[in-house]
């Protein structure tokens, strides 16, 4: 028997799936013209990512794949404040578009740093994408480019998103108390 907190479901995984799909719709319009690479933010937006690359190739959208790893949290709750380079992308990006990826858009410093990153490495335009945004994450010109949808200020769990290291292979998405 584990020892399991409790764990409520915030999105099941028909949910997330029906939700990725109707993000591919939308961003299916903005990539049809021109190179994209896809950069997903390791480790929490993987599985997003992959579901992401898997509707839009059934859109015949195929983005060259790439991944950053950055870290802000470690094994806490909260951000840090800085954003640490665990790992570049490995492909040249100059000239390209880029369509960031990543799970959750909370105080937006990660998904700053690695638009700008990008920028400075030659991308043509950076579209950042985020599973998910917390309720007092910057909106607007400071926002997210494209949210699938919007979470509780709540933490998060499963479907990438962890508790010092567990949970991320849950097939929903849930909430911890």
């Amino acid at each position: 028997m584990s020892d399991l907190p409790k764990i409520d479901v915030v999105m099941s995984e028909a949910e997330l799936m029906a939700t990725v799909d109707g993000l591919a719709d939308r961003l299916a319009p903005r990539l049809a013209n021109g190179e994209w690479t896809a950069v997903s933010i390791l480790i929490g937006a993987t599985p997003f990512t992959s579901d992401l690359m898997k509707a839009l190739a059934r859109r015949d959208i195929h983005p060259i794949l790439d991944v950053m790893w950055l870290e802000s949290y470690r094994d806490a709750r909260e951000s840090s404040g800085r954003v640490v380079v665990r790992a570049d992308i490995a492909r040249n990006v100059e000239g390209r578009g880029i369509l960031l990826i990543d799970d959750v858009f909370d105080t937006g410093r990660t998904l700053d740093f690695a638009k700008h990153h990008l920028l400075a490495k030659g991308a043509r335009e950076v579209i950042t994408v985020a599973l998910t945004q917390k309720p007092w994450a910057p909106r607007g010109e400071m926002g997210v480019d494209f949210c699938a949808f919007d979470a509780p200020g709540r933490f998060l769990v499963g479907y990438g998103m962890d508790d010092k290291g567990l949970y991320r292979g849950l097939p929903f998405i849930g909430a911890l108390d």
